[in-house]
């Protein structure tokens, strides 16, 4: 699968890859789910920031519910203070892959008795105004994929950026597994 690069595209339900090159601390070797996406901005998740912390470790609210054991993530560099809750999954009847951004803590805990899905919490989220990510996108600092490809919930951290990255091109794989730090190879 080569990776798409359209400006133009509606990316809302793709994963967007930084490239290998981005040096912003905020993105460099990050998967963004997208959930929305059109001429006004567009809005997402970094799911490949795990905070080694599950939500009944973040509020009491959580902490006798079903919810509790949730992991959570940093989204995000955008209202990093605002949980999100957000679940996935791959249904093979339908051939579709299926986002539920947004949730309220009922519905989340409906979703884990509910087989198949990926559930997980975000501090955070990563937003782009009007134009803001079409213009990264023409500038070549995003890859994009398509979420159906890959089990999203099998690797974590920079093994997840590194795994989607390299199955879109060979010589994406090569970058992909270069240290961040070349000079400490």
């Amino acid at each position: 699968m080569k990776a798409r690069r359209s400006p133009q595209a509606n990316l809302a339900g793709s994963l967007l890859l930084a490239h290998p090159a981005m040096k912003d601390p905020n993105f460099g070797r990050t998967v963004v789910l997208m959930s929305a996406h059109d001429a006004d901005g567009a809005l997402g998740v970094v799911i490949n920031r795990p905070l080694r912390r599950r939500l009944d470790e973040i509020s009491p609210d959580f902490a006798l519910g079903p919810l509790a054991k949730v992991p959570v993530y940093s989204g995000g560099p955008v209202e990093t203070e605002k949980l999100i809750l957000a679940a996935w999954r791959w249904r093979d009847a339908a051939e579709e892959f299926e986002l539920q951004f947004g949730l309220d803590p009922e519905r989340a805990a409906a979703i884990v008795a509910e087989p198949g899905y990926t559930l997980r919490a975000f501090l955070g989220y990563a937003g782009w105004g009007k134009g803001q990510l079409e213009n990264e996108m023409k500038q070549h600092t995003w890859f994009v994929a398509g979420p159906a490809d890959y089990n999203l919930g099998a690797e974590d951290g920079p093994a997840l950026w590194r795994m989607i990255l390299g199955s879109l091109d060979p010589e994406l794989k090569l970058l992909a597994d270069e240290p961040e730090d070349p000079s400490r190879n």
